[in-house]
């Protein structure tokens, strides 16, 4: 790998890298039922990766402050309950492996806080291959706010038109597409192929695994 790449691969963590989303479903609906508020599962799944106060604003939008932010301290005490539990999802280190070994910046573009990440650091057991981490520490607003796609750009040393986003959601696209990154869409975090284009992915896959199966005729087999 070249020591200082001119392209990067930026991508998404939660339900990209690891099958944590719907562990965040869960951990949202028993947080709401807690807090005194009810939302439906499906309508938790359709916020899954956006930044926590635009979730909590878009399914809670009657709720007072303080009932969101007791959602919120719910949501962190049941996810970790969670955590030791998560998984990677396939092909996901040995496609963050051949992206390195391309001679491309592999950056991770998440807002997740830092107790989240470590852990999920920890599942990819991946550092050799890793460039560039963000965190919730680098921005106020998450997904589908650009921010942290910037973030991990700089962070990577690497303009946007040598770049190419992994994300599961409509959030990942739409971020992305704001600062103008190629996303290419996996849909291990529940979203359909169809919702991923209609946002402005470049091309789908099912997971990373299928990714890395057709790298050369994939956005990042363009990079350059």
């Amino acid at each position: 790998m070249s020591d200082t790449p001119t392209t990067a691969v930026l991508f998404d963590i939660d339900g990209t890298l690891a099958d944590s989303n719907y562990a965040h479903i869960d951990a949202w609906w028993r947080a709401f039922r807690a807090a005194g508020e009810s939302v439906d599962a499906w309508r938790i799944h359709r916020a899954i990766g956006m930044d926590s106060s635009k979730l909590l604003e878009s399914l809670l939008p009657d709720a007072s402050e303080e009932t969101r932010d007791t959602a919120k301290q719910f949501h962190t005490a049941f996810y970790s309950e969670h955590m030791p539990q998560l998984r990677l999802l396939p092909g996901a280190r040995d496609l963050l492996e051949a992206v390195a070994g391309r001679g491309h910046a592999v950056a991770l573009a998440t807002s997740a806080p830092q107790n989240e990440l470590d852990r999920l650091l920890e599942l990819l057991d991946a550092e050799e291959w890793i460039a560039a981490v963000t965190s919730s520490e680098d921005v106020e607003q998450a997904k589908p706010d650009p921010g942290i796609i910037e973030v991990a750009l700089q962070k990577a040393g690497v303009d946007a038109d040598h770049a190419v986003m992994v994300g599961d959601a409509m959030w990942d696209v739409e971020s992305a597409e704001r600062v103008g990154v190629t996303c290419i869409g996996v849909m291990t975090g529940g979203i359909g192929g169809d919702e991923l284009r209609g946002a402005g992915a470049a091309a789908v896959y099912d997971d990373a695994a299928a990714l890395l199966e057709d790298l050369d005729g994939s956005p990042i087999g363009s990079l350059g």
